[in-house]
């Protein structure tokens, strides 16, 4: 009898605790929306955009570049970097006579694996790979250009 009048007492008890989670997220719901309709300081009108015109005369740069200081001597084109310090060489795993991959770092960009024959860039190609060092040639057949060795190991 006891447990009969446990169960009947729990199941009436849900009604109340429906409403006031109802209450409670209609008024969480009316906070939010009167929130985000808080008045804002007002900017003002927006500013009227320049209009442009075909008319308009066309502005030389050179002419606006020597007005400002600048030589008219031409500028010197950068001097490309030396192939030697645009590559670096992180790690080889090298299995066999004319087999493995090596790790290159081109441009100081993160490291990617490279199989022996594959193309670095433009030009490049990664020729043999040895236990601590790699050839690179223009192709396959091609004079070794450039060769990469490991850093010295760390004690």
């Amino acid at each position: 009898m006891i447990i009969a009048n446990m169960q009947l007492t729990r199941s009436k008890n849900w009604m109340p605790r429906l409403a006031a989670f109802l209450l409670a997220l209609l008024l969480a719901a009316s906070v939010v929306f009167w929130v985000m309709r808080w008045p804002q300081r007002d900017a003002g009108p927006a500013l009227p955009l320049p209009e442009v015109r075909d008319d308009m005369p066309v502005t030389n740069a050179g002419a606006v570049a020597r007005l400002l200081g600048v030589s008219a001597a031409p500028l010197e084109a950068a001097a490309a970097p030396d192939a030697a310090s645009r590559y670096r060489l992180t790690g080889i795993v090298a299995w066999g006579a004319g087999r493995g991959v090596a790790l290159v770092s081109i441009d100081g960009k993160p490291p990617k694996p490279y199989h022996e024959g594959s193309q670095l860039e433009e030009g490049w190609m990664l020729q043999s790979v040895e236990p601590r060092r790699i050839a690179l040639a223009a192709d396959a057949k091609a004079p070794v250009g450039l060769r990469l060795e490991l850093p010295p190991k760390q004690p």
